[in-house]
Protein backbone atom coordinates (compact mmCIF):
# COMPACT_ATOMS: atom_id res chain seq x y z
CA UNK A 1 0.00 0.00 0.00
CA UNK A 2 1.15 3.30 -0.85
CA UNK A 3 2.80 5.71 1.70
CA UNK A 4 0.53 8.78 3.35
CA UNK A 5 3.48 10.74 4.40
CA UNK A 6 2.83 14.09 3.41
CA UNK A 7 5.20 14.87 0.42
CA UNK A 8 7.14 17.68 -0.16
CA UNK A 9 7.31 20.11 -2.79
CA UNK A 10 10.25 22.28 -4.24
CA UNK A 11 9.33 25.61 -6.36
CA UNK A 12 11.69 26.33 -9.00
CA UNK A 13 10.74 30.40 -9.57
CA UNK A 14 8.25 31.84 -8.06
CA UNK A 15 9.47 34.86 -6.39
CA UNK A 16 9.41 38.75 -7.39
CA UNK A 17 5.69 38.73 -7.78
CA UNK A 18 5.21 35.69 -10.19
CA UNK A 19 1.66 34.86 -10.80
CA UNK A 20 1.89 31.46 -11.30
CA UNK A 21 3.41 30.36 -8.35
CA UNK A 22 0.66 31.46 -5.97
CA UNK A 23 -2.12 29.03 -8.22
CA UNK A 24 -0.03 26.23 -8.00
CA UNK A 25 0.72 26.62 -4.28
CA UNK A 26 -2.79 26.66 -3.18
CA UNK A 27 -3.39 23.30 -5.67
CA UNK A 28 -0.54 21.79 -4.23
CA UNK A 29 -2.12 22.59 0.04
CA UNK A 30 -5.16 21.97 -0.75
CA UNK A 31 -5.68 18.19 -0.18
CA UNK A 32 -3.81 18.44 3.04
CA UNK A 33 -1.43 15.61 1.46
CA UNK A 34 1.55 17.88 -0.50
CA UNK A 35 3.09 20.78 1.27
CA UNK A 36 5.96 23.19 -0.30
CA UNK A 37 9.11 22.81 2.20
CA UNK A 38 11.83 24.67 0.00
CA UNK A 39 11.98 27.25 -3.03
CA UNK A 40 14.51 28.69 -4.94
CA UNK A 41 12.84 31.98 -5.67
CA UNK A 42 15.08 34.11 -8.09
CA UNK A 43 18.05 34.20 -9.90
CA UNK A 44 19.05 36.70 -7.59
CA UNK A 45 20.61 34.52 -4.91
CA UNK A 46 20.32 37.38 -2.24
CA UNK A 47 16.80 38.11 -3.66
CA UNK A 48 16.22 34.70 -3.51
CA UNK A 49 17.34 33.81 -0.07
CA UNK A 50 15.84 37.07 1.65
CA UNK A 51 11.90 36.57 0.05
CA UNK A 52 12.27 32.97 1.22
CA UNK A 53 12.87 34.18 4.73
CA UNK A 54 10.10 36.59 4.32
CA UNK A 55 7.53 33.53 2.34
CA UNK A 56 4.15 33.92 3.89
CA UNK A 57 4.81 29.99 5.76
CA UNK A 58 8.02 28.58 6.38
CA UNK A 59 9.86 27.22 3.34
CA UNK A 60 13.49 26.19 3.49
CA UNK A 61 15.13 28.90 0.67
CA UNK A 62 17.85 27.91 -1.74
CA UNK A 63 20.36 30.77 -3.75
CA UNK A 64 19.89 28.70 -6.42
CA UNK A 65 17.96 25.38 -8.29
CA UNK A 66 21.47 23.90 -8.80
CA UNK A 67 21.75 24.03 -4.86
CA UNK A 68 18.45 23.23 -3.91
CA UNK A 69 19.18 19.77 -5.84
CA UNK A 70 23.28 19.45 -4.67
CA UNK A 71 21.08 19.54 -1.09
CA UNK A 72 18.76 16.78 -1.82
CA UNK A 73 21.93 13.83 -0.84
CA UNK A 74 22.69 15.67 2.44
CA UNK A 75 19.05 15.32 3.89
CA UNK A 76 16.99 11.96 5.51
CA UNK A 77 14.84 10.31 2.89
CA UNK A 78 12.01 11.62 4.60
CA UNK A 79 12.89 15.23 4.17
CA UNK A 80 13.81 15.14 0.70
CA UNK A 81 11.92 16.19 -2.28
CA UNK A 82 9.30 14.27 -4.02
CA UNK A 83 8.95 16.47 -7.06
CA UNK A 84 9.36 19.97 -7.77
CA UNK A 85 7.45 22.34 -9.95
CA UNK A 86 9.04 24.68 -12.98
CA UNK A 87 7.24 28.21 -12.61
CA UNK A 88 10.01 30.35 -14.42
CA UNK A 89 9.84 31.85 -17.73
CA UNK A 90 10.01 30.06 -20.48
CA UNK A 91 14.02 30.15 -21.33
CA UNK A 92 14.36 28.72 -17.62
CA UNK A 93 12.08 25.90 -18.14
CA UNK A 94 15.11 23.21 -19.73
CA UNK A 95 17.65 23.69 -17.77
CA UNK A 96 16.17 23.19 -14.08
CA UNK A 97 13.43 20.12 -15.56
CA UNK A 98 16.52 18.41 -16.97
CA UNK A 99 18.35 18.19 -13.89
CA UNK A 100 15.83 17.14 -11.69
CA UNK A 101 14.68 14.35 -14.08
CA UNK A 102 18.51 13.35 -14.45
CA UNK A 103 18.58 12.61 -10.13
CA UNK A 104 15.37 10.98 -10.50
CA UNK A 105 13.12 13.40 -9.16
CA UNK A 106 9.70 14.32 -10.81
CA UNK A 107 8.97 17.78 -12.08
CA UNK A 108 5.79 19.41 -12.99
CA UNK A 109 6.96 22.14 -15.24
CA UNK A 110 4.49 24.91 -16.53
CA UNK A 111 4.37 25.42 -20.09
CA UNK A 112 5.47 25.78 -22.87
CA UNK A 113 7.43 22.71 -22.32
CA UNK A 114 10.81 24.42 -23.36
CA UNK A 115 12.63 27.56 -25.65
CA UNK A 116 12.86 25.73 -27.91
CA UNK A 117 12.27 22.50 -30.19
CA UNK A 118 15.76 20.87 -30.13
CA UNK A 119 15.24 21.24 -25.52
CA UNK A 120 11.87 19.85 -26.06
CA UNK A 121 13.81 16.50 -27.22
CA UNK A 122 16.47 16.42 -25.30
CA UNK A 123 14.35 16.70 -22.29
CA UNK A 124 11.53 13.79 -23.51
CA UNK A 125 14.73 11.52 -23.98
CA UNK A 126 16.07 12.26 -20.72
CA UNK A 127 12.73 11.50 -18.70
CA UNK A 128 11.94 8.47 -20.99
CA UNK A 129 15.21 7.13 -19.57
CA UNK A 130 14.94 8.11 -16.21
CA UNK A 131 11.89 6.76 -16.11
CA UNK A 132 10.52 9.62 -13.89
CA UNK A 133 7.03 11.03 -13.59
CA UNK A 134 6.72 14.33 -15.30
CA UNK A 135 3.72 16.99 -15.72
CA UNK A 136 3.21 19.94 -18.05
CA UNK A 137 0.82 22.16 -15.94
CA UNK A 138 -1.61 22.54 -18.73
CA UNK A 139 -4.11 23.80 -16.33
CA UNK A 140 -7.77 23.43 -17.93
CA UNK A 141 -7.17 19.49 -18.71
CA UNK A 142 -7.72 19.47 -14.78
CA UNK A 143 -11.01 20.52 -15.05
CA UNK A 144 -13.99 17.86 -14.18
CA UNK A 145 -15.79 18.98 -16.89
CA UNK A 146 -12.55 18.64 -19.51
CA UNK A 147 -12.58 14.89 -18.18
CA UNK A 148 -15.84 14.28 -18.53
CA UNK A 149 -16.04 16.30 -22.26
CA UNK A 150 -13.24 13.37 -22.84
CA UNK A 151 -15.27 10.96 -21.58
CA UNK A 152 -18.04 11.65 -24.05
CA UNK A 153 -16.00 12.22 -26.78
CA UNK A 154 -13.55 9.49 -27.18
CA UNK A 155 -16.81 7.17 -26.41
CA UNK A 156 -18.01 8.31 -29.68
CA UNK A 157 -21.69 9.53 -27.85
CA UNK A 158 -21.01 12.03 -30.39
CA UNK A 159 -20.07 10.20 -33.30
CA UNK A 160 -16.45 10.83 -35.24
CA UNK A 161 -15.21 13.74 -35.15
CA UNK A 162 -15.84 16.22 -37.89
CA UNK A 163 -14.14 19.48 -36.79
CA UNK A 164 -12.96 21.56 -34.08
CA UNK A 165 -12.55 24.73 -33.10
CA UNK A 166 -10.22 25.59 -30.45
CA UNK A 167 -9.68 28.91 -28.95
CA UNK A 168 -8.26 31.31 -26.53
CA UNK A 169 -8.86 34.67 -26.41
CA UNK A 170 -7.09 37.58 -24.24
CA UNK A 171 -7.12 41.40 -24.37
CA UNK A 172 -4.28 42.20 -22.39
CA UNK A 173 -1.53 42.81 -25.03
CA UNK A 174 -3.64 44.95 -26.80
CA UNK A 175 -1.91 48.06 -25.68
CA UNK A 176 2.20 48.16 -25.24
CA UNK A 177 2.09 46.91 -22.07
CA UNK A 178 5.53 45.80 -21.91
CA UNK A 179 7.04 49.45 -22.03
CA UNK A 180 4.46 49.96 -18.57
CA UNK A 181 7.39 47.99 -16.97
CA UNK A 182 5.21 45.10 -16.70
CA UNK A 183 7.13 42.00 -15.72
CA UNK A 184 4.92 39.75 -17.19
CA UNK A 185 4.56 41.59 -20.43
CA UNK A 186 8.05 42.20 -20.90
CA UNK A 187 9.64 38.90 -21.04
CA UNK A 188 6.47 37.32 -23.23
CA UNK A 189 7.16 39.43 -25.90
CA UNK A 190 11.41 39.08 -25.88
CA UNK A 191 12.35 36.19 -28.41
CA UNK A 192 15.18 35.38 -26.05
CA UNK A 193 13.06 34.46 -23.38
CA UNK A 194 10.03 33.36 -24.85
CA UNK A 195 11.00 31.32 -27.85
CA UNK A 196 9.80 31.69 -31.68
CA UNK A 197 5.85 32.63 -30.77
CA UNK A 198 4.58 34.97 -28.23
CA UNK A 199 0.53 34.52 -28.59
CA UNK A 200 0.91 31.04 -29.38
CA UNK A 201 3.41 29.61 -26.82
CA UNK A 202 1.82 31.58 -24.47
CA UNK A 203 -1.93 30.18 -25.21
CA UNK A 204 -1.96 28.79 -28.56
CA UNK A 205 -0.83 25.42 -26.66
CA UNK A 206 -3.41 25.49 -24.31
CA UNK A 207 -5.78 25.65 -27.50
CA UNK A 208 -4.02 22.67 -29.35
CA UNK A 209 -3.98 20.59 -25.63
CA UNK A 210 -7.66 21.09 -24.91
CA UNK A 211 -7.73 20.42 -28.79
CA UNK A 212 -5.99 16.86 -28.83
CA UNK A 213 -6.83 16.15 -24.70
CA UNK A 214 -10.44 16.26 -25.26
CA UNK A 215 -10.78 14.34 -28.89
CA UNK A 216 -8.43 12.07 -28.60
CA UNK A 217 -6.88 13.09 -31.96
CA UNK A 218 -3.84 14.41 -32.96
CA UNK A 219 -2.30 17.15 -35.74
CA UNK A 220 -1.03 15.91 -38.38
CA UNK A 221 0.03 19.16 -40.55
CA UNK A 222 -0.91 22.61 -40.20
CA UNK A 223 -1.36 26.22 -42.50
CA UNK A 224 -0.95 28.91 -39.76
CA UNK A 225 -0.64 32.68 -39.77
CA UNK A 226 1.22 34.45 -37.43
CA UNK A 227 0.45 38.26 -37.13
CA UNK A 228 1.50 41.25 -34.45
CA UNK A 229 -0.89 43.90 -34.98
CA UNK A 230 0.61 46.22 -31.81
CA UNK A 231 3.64 47.83 -34.06
CA UNK A 232 7.58 47.26 -32.47
CA UNK A 233 6.94 44.11 -31.44
CA UNK A 234 9.15 40.94 -32.47
CA UNK A 235 6.54 37.83 -32.26
CA UNK A 236 2.84 37.55 -32.44
CA UNK A 237 0.33 38.65 -30.82
CA UNK A 238 -2.75 37.16 -32.71
CA UNK A 239 -1.95 33.40 -33.87
CA UNK A 240 -4.09 31.12 -36.65
CA UNK A 241 -3.51 27.21 -37.39
CA UNK A 242 -6.33 25.50 -39.34
CA UNK A 243 -5.32 22.05 -38.86
CA UNK A 244 -5.30 18.37 -40.06
CA UNK A 245 -6.19 15.35 -37.81
CA UNK A 246 -4.98 12.37 -37.99
CA UNK A 247 -8.53 10.64 -38.37
CA UNK A 248 -8.97 13.27 -41.89
CA UNK A 249 -10.96 15.53 -39.47
CA UNK A 250 -10.14 19.34 -39.85
CA UNK A 251 -9.64 21.57 -37.03
CA UNK A 252 -9.19 25.63 -36.06
CA UNK A 253 -6.67 26.57 -33.38
CA UNK A 254 -6.43 30.24 -32.67
CA UNK A 255 -4.99 32.47 -30.39
CA UNK A 256 -5.33 36.47 -29.48
CA UNK A 257 -3.57 38.39 -27.09
CA UNK A 258 -4.86 42.05 -28.61
CA UNK A 259 -8.79 41.52 -28.39
CA UNK A 260 -10.11 44.00 -25.81
CA UNK A 261 -12.99 42.65 -23.57
CA UNK A 262 -11.53 39.21 -23.85
CA UNK A 263 -9.81 37.81 -20.23
CA UNK A 264 -9.07 33.87 -20.04
CA UNK A 265 -11.74 33.00 -23.39
CA UNK A 266 -10.35 29.60 -23.74
CA UNK A 267 -13.28 27.48 -25.34
CA UNK A 268 -14.19 24.64 -27.92
CA UNK A 269 -16.81 23.39 -30.22
CA UNK A 270 -16.24 19.64 -31.32
CA UNK A 271 -18.60 18.17 -34.13
CA UNK A 272 -18.74 14.99 -34.53
CA UNK A 273 -21.10 13.09 -37.05
CA UNK A 274 -23.69 12.29 -34.50
CA UNK A 275 -23.78 15.61 -32.21
CA UNK A 276 -21.72 18.41 -31.15
CA UNK A 277 -20.20 19.58 -27.75
CA UNK A 278 -19.36 22.98 -26.13
CA UNK A 279 -17.22 23.75 -23.58
CA UNK A 280 -15.56 27.12 -22.01
CA UNK A 281 -13.28 27.97 -19.51
CA UNK A 282 -15.03 30.95 -18.33
CA UNK A 283 -18.05 28.26 -17.84
CA UNK A 284 -16.33 25.92 -16.74
CA UNK A 285 -18.67 23.90 -14.80
CA UNK A 286 -20.74 23.18 -17.51
CA UNK A 287 -20.52 20.81 -20.90
CA UNK A 288 -23.06 21.27 -23.34
CA UNK A 289 -24.24 18.79 -25.91
CA UNK A 290 -26.09 19.53 -29.24
CA UNK A 291 -27.91 16.89 -31.18
CA UNK A 292 -30.30 16.58 -34.17
CA UNK A 293 -33.93 17.92 -33.88
CA UNK A 294 -33.22 17.65 -29.62
CA UNK A 295 -33.23 20.15 -27.78
CA UNK A 296 -29.49 20.89 -26.15
CA UNK A 297 -28.33 19.00 -23.03
CA UNK A 298 -26.11 21.18 -20.34
CA UNK A 299 -24.57 18.46 -17.84
CA UNK A 300 -22.76 20.01 -14.72
CA UNK A 301 -20.73 18.79 -12.20
CA UNK A 302 -22.39 16.80 -9.57
CA UNK A 303 -25.36 16.50 -11.21
CA UNK A 304 -25.21 13.80 -14.12
CA UNK A 305 -26.94 10.43 -13.99
CA UNK A 306 -25.92 7.48 -16.18
CA UNK A 307 -28.69 6.33 -18.91
CA UNK A 308 -30.21 9.57 -19.47
CA UNK A 309 -31.78 9.10 -23.33
CA UNK A 310 -27.61 10.27 -24.17
CA UNK A 311 -24.93 9.26 -21.65
CA UNK A 312 -24.76 5.21 -21.18
CA UNK A 313 -22.85 3.27 -18.39
CA UNK A 314 -20.80 6.36 -16.27
CA UNK A 315 -17.73 5.62 -14.84
CA UNK A 316 -17.48 6.38 -11.08
CA UNK A 317 -15.34 9.65 -10.94
CA UNK A 318 -18.27 11.25 -13.22
CA UNK A 319 -20.47 11.03 -10.54
CA UNK A 320 -18.20 10.44 -7.37
CA UNK A 321 -15.01 10.25 -6.91
CA UNK A 322 -14.07 13.22 -8.67
CA UNK A 323 -17.06 15.05 -7.34
CA UNK A 324 -15.50 16.99 -3.87
CA UNK A 325 -18.08 19.72 -3.54
CA UNK A 326 -21.96 19.80 -4.32
CA UNK A 327 -23.14 20.92 -7.63
CA UNK A 328 -23.63 24.65 -7.39
CA UNK A 329 -20.44 25.40 -5.23
CA UNK A 330 -18.05 26.24 -8.25
CA UNK A 331 -15.30 24.54 -8.85
CA UNK A 332 -12.03 27.27 -11.22
CA UNK A 333 -8.99 27.55 -11.89
CA UNK A 334 -7.59 26.50 -8.43
CA UNK A 335 -9.68 23.48 -8.17
CA UNK A 336 -8.43 22.74 -11.71
CA UNK A 337 -4.54 22.61 -10.82
CA UNK A 338 -5.51 21.01 -7.77
CA UNK A 339 -6.95 17.74 -9.47
CA UNK A 340 -3.58 17.68 -11.60
CA UNK A 341 -1.36 17.74 -8.34
CA UNK A 342 -3.43 15.02 -7.04
CA UNK A 343 -3.24 12.81 -10.39
CA UNK A 344 0.55 13.65 -10.25
CA UNK A 345 0.35 12.68 -7.06
CA UNK A 346 -0.68 9.33 -7.14
CA UNK A 347 2.16 8.61 -9.92
CA UNK A 348 4.92 10.09 -7.62
CA UNK A 349 3.80 7.68 -4.99
CA UNK A 350 3.99 4.82 -7.18
CA UNK A 351 7.20 5.89 -8.05
CA UNK A 352 8.01 6.35 -4.80
CA UNK A 353 7.27 2.88 -3.64
CA UNK A 354 8.75 1.20 -7.01
CA UNK A 355 5.40 0.28 -7.85
CA UNK A 356 4.03 1.37 -11.92
CA UNK A 357 2.90 4.11 -12.90
CA UNK A 358 1.12 5.31 -16.25
CA UNK A 359 1.65 9.36 -16.76
CA UNK A 360 -0.27 8.54 -19.81
CA UNK A 361 -1.51 12.01 -20.83
CA UNK A 362 -5.03 10.87 -19.69
CA UNK A 363 -5.15 12.78 -16.17
CA UNK A 364 -2.86 15.56 -17.10
CA UNK A 365 -0.28 16.71 -19.95
CA UNK A 366 3.06 14.27 -19.97
CA UNK A 367 6.22 15.11 -21.30
CA UNK A 368 5.13 13.79 -24.93
CA UNK A 369 2.12 16.12 -25.01
CA UNK A 370 4.64 18.76 -24.30
CA UNK A 371 7.06 17.75 -27.39
CA UNK A 372 3.88 18.20 -29.32
CA UNK A 373 2.85 21.58 -28.08
CA UNK A 374 6.84 22.57 -29.20
CA UNK A 375 6.08 20.60 -32.77
CA UNK A 376 3.18 22.74 -33.63
CA UNK A 377 5.16 25.91 -32.71
CA UNK A 378 7.69 24.61 -34.66
CA UNK A 379 5.51 24.17 -37.65
CA UNK A 380 2.92 27.27 -37.70
CA UNK A 381 5.92 29.33 -37.72
CA UNK A 382 7.60 27.59 -40.54
CA UNK A 383 4.17 27.62 -42.07
CA UNK A 384 3.50 31.39 -41.44
CA UNK A 385 6.82 32.15 -43.14
CA UNK A 386 5.66 30.61 -46.39
CA UNK A 387 2.34 32.65 -46.25
CA UNK A 388 0.50 29.82 -44.81
CA UNK A 389 1.71 26.44 -46.66
CA UNK A 390 0.79 23.24 -44.95
CA UNK A 391 3.69 21.97 -43.07
CA UNK A 392 3.95 18.52 -41.72
CA UNK A 393 4.01 18.05 -37.62
CA UNK A 394 7.72 16.81 -36.76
Amino acid sequence: MASKRILNVGLVGGGAGAFIANPHQKAIHMDGTRRVVAAALCPDPEQGMKEGAEWPYPIKPYPSYDAMLEDQKNLPKEERLDYVVVVTPNFVHFDPAFKFVKAGIPVMCEKPLTLTYEEALKLKAAVDESKTPFAVAHTYVGHWSSWFARFIITSGLIGEVRWADSSYLQGWLASRLEDSGSVQASWRVNPKTSGKSLCGGDIGTHALMQLRFLTGLNVTKVSAHLENFVKGRLLDDHFTAYCELNNGGKALVRASQICIGHKNDLSIEVAGTKGLLKWKQEDSEAVTICLPNQPDRTYYRGAVSANDGFLKDLPDWVTSSEIKIPSGHCEAFHDAYARLHRSFEADVRAYNDGQPFSCDGSKYANVEDGRIGMAFIEAAVESSSKQGAWTDMI
